[in-house]
């Protein structure tokens, strides 16, 4: 099943205000820097101190948030540093909504779901400009059958 909770974009200061919010809500908060992941060499070093995922729990509040990455291709602004964060479920689930969703969509902000070494990740501007992320396990993503396979069934 899906779940969706609030997702934050920060400008460098993504560790400062999650702490921040932690503080005033309790839980447990998880701080990935990008320099300890094996994405840090798609970026510039400049960036690798920045937090790369944060994650928040305290009873039925959830919320994730990143240091923004897409300087200087895009710019944080209001209005593009919250998102809709759409975890969990089955990954055909995921791209059955990411699809619908996907059209009109902003072609030039689209990824598509595609596996990272966190799982499986996708972003996107609906048509009417709400930010959308997406994340599952890579467990969730079903296994392409091998042609033996495929002919054992069949037999």
């Amino acid at each position: 099943m899906l779940r969706c909770t609030p997702f934050l974009l920060f400008d460098g200061n993504c560790a400062k205000a999650m702490t921040f919010y932690h503080n005033c809500l309790g839980g447990k908060l998880a701080l990935t820097k990008l320099k300890d992941t094996p994405m840090k060499e798609q970026f510039p070093k400049e960036k690798h101190g920045r937090i790369i995922y944060a994650q928040l729990k305290s009873g039925a509040i959830e919320i994730s948030a990143t240091d923004w990455m897409a300087s200087p291709w895009f710019e944080p602004k209001q209005g593009n540093t919250t998102a809709i964060y759409v975890i969990d479920g089955s990954f055909n689930e995921m791209k059955m909504v990411f699809d619908k969703l996907a059209k009109g969509a902003d072609k030039e902000r689209l990824q598509e779901l595609h596996e990272m070494p966190f799982g499986i990740y996708g972003q996107l501007y609906d048509k009417y400009g709400m930010q959308w992320i997406f994340k599952c396990d890579k467990t969730a993503k079903p296994k392409a059958r091998s042609a033996n396979k495929k002919k054992e069934i069949a037999s």
